[in-house]
C-alpha cells in the first residue's frame, strides 16, 4: 500500500507541472507594488502561475480563503510568505534525510542482493522509510504557500532541480513497482537496482543544485 502511495504523491508532482518553489525570493511587500496603491484585492498580491495544490489552497477562491486568518490581504500574505519559508526549510531537511535513508536502502539492498539474506527485514525497513520521507519532503513543497512574484524567465539553478525532479519521481515510481514484482521475477533485480540507484543520484543531485 505504502508503495502505492509514493507513486501517487509523485504522480502529484507530475501533474502540477514541478514548479513547486525552493527558493525564499519574492518575501517583500515592496516588489509587489503594494506602495503603489494597489487594493488588498490587486492582483499582484498572488503570482500568476501556481501548481495546482497551491491554487487548491492558497489561490484567489482557495480553500484557506475561506478561514479570515488567510484572507487575501497585504499583511496577511506577509504572513504567508513567512510559513513559506517555514515550510520551504522543513523541505530542504527532509530532503537530507531522504537522501540518507536512500543511500542506506541501497547499499543495504546491494549487500542482499549478494546474498545476505539476512537483510531483508532491514532492506524493507528503509524502503518504508524512505517512502516516508520522500512522501514528507514532497508535501512541504506541494502545500506551502505560493510565492509573491512570477518566476523570472531564464536559465535558473531552480530549472535544473525540476528537470533533476522529473528524473527522481520517474525513479522513485519505478523502484517501487519493481519492489513489488522482483520476488517473483529475480531477473528484475537488475532493473530495480538501476532504478534506486538513479532515484539516488538524481535526488541528491537536486537537493545540491539548489544550495549552489
Amino acid at each position: 500500500m505504502h508503495k502505492i502511495l509514493v507513486s501517487l504523491i509523485a504522480i502529484l508532482f507530475c501533474l502540477g507541472g514541478l514548479r513547486a518553489q525552493t527558493s525564499f525570493d519574492g518575501h517583500t511587500g515592496t516588489q509587489t507594488g503594494w506602495h503603489r496603491g494597489q487594493t488588498p484585492e490587486g492582483f499582484d498580491l498572488l503570482p500568476s502561475k501556481m501548481i495546482f495544490t497551491q491554487r487548491l489552497l492558497w489561490g484567489r477562491k482557495g480553500l484557506m480563503r475561506n478561514f479570515n486568518r488567510f484572507g487575501l490581504t497585504p499583511e496577511k500574505r506577509k504572513n504567508e510568505l513567512k510559513a513559506r519559508r517555514t515550510m520551504l526549510k522543513a523541505h530542504q531537511i527532509m530532503g537530507f534525510a531522504t537522501i540518507a535513508s536512500m543511500l542506506s536502502q541501497v547499499i543495504v539492498g546491494e549487500r542482499l542482493y549478494d546474498g545476505k539474506t539476512n537483510l531483508k527485514d532491514a532492506h524493507e525497513f528503509l524502503a518504508g522509510l524512505t517512502n516516508i520521507t520522500y512522501i514528507t519532503t514532497a508535501s512541504f513543497s506541494l502545500f506551502a504557500p505560493p510565492r509573491m512574484l512570477d518566476e523570472p524567465k531564464g536559465y535558473s539553478n531552480l530549472k535544473v532541480h525540476r528537470i533533476l525532479a522529473i528524473v527522481h519521481i520517474s525513479g522513485m515510481i519505478a523502484t517501487n513497482i519493481l519492489a513489488g514484482l522482483v520476488e517473483d521475477n529475480p531477473g528484475l533485480r537488475p532493473y530495480h537496482a538501476a532504478a534506486a540507484i538513479t532515484t539516488f543520484a538524481s535526488f541528491t543531485a537536486a537537493m545540491i543544485v539548489i544550495k549552489l
